[in-house]
C-alpha cells in the first residue's frame, strides 16, 4: 500500500505544524530545481500533511 512508512508518524511528537512548514518551504526553490527532483519535494509535503492530519483528535 502507497504511503510513509508506519514510523514516520510516530517522528511527530510536537507540533505537527513544524514539519509541515519545513516541507512546504521545501518548495520556495521548486522552479530552480530538476523536474525530477519534484516529486520528492511534493511526497515530503503529502507525508508531513497525512501526519498531521493523522493527529487531529475527532472534532
Amino acid at each position: 500500500m502507497p504511503g510513509p512508512p508506519p514510523d514516520q508518524f510516530a517522528q511527530q511528537d510536537t507540533d505537527p505544524r513544524a514539519g509541515i512548514d519545513e516541507a512546504v518551504a521545501g518548495l520556495d526553490d521548486l522552479a530552480a530545481l530538476p523536474l525530477s527532483e519534484h516529486v520528492d519535494r511534493f511526497e515530503a509535503v503529502h507525508t508531513e500533511l497525512t501526519v498531521a492530519l493523522s493527529t487531529i483528535d475527532k472534532v
